[in-house]
């Protein structure tokens, strides 16, 4: 098991950048894993949770902001 990612170095550009990457990742695993049997199961899973710790650092940053 890998270790989780720390996102309080990030700026919001990069944070950006993950999201967007990941939420590609993830449309990609859906798709192949359609047409074939899935390798990693928890593949999905794991790539939802990853786009949510960066938004929600984001948006920690955002309301602290305020």
């Amino acid at each position: 098991m890998s270790k989780k990612t720390n996102f309080t170095n990030h700026t919001p550009e990069d944070l950006a950048k993950f999201v967007s990457e990941k939420r590609e990742a993830l449309r990609v695993s859906r798709f192949a894993a359609s047409g074939s049997k899935n390798h990693n199961v928890k593949e999905a899973r794991t790539i939802r949770k990853e786009i949510a710790r960066a938004l929600t650092e984001s948006n920690a940053r955002k309301a602290a902001a305020k």
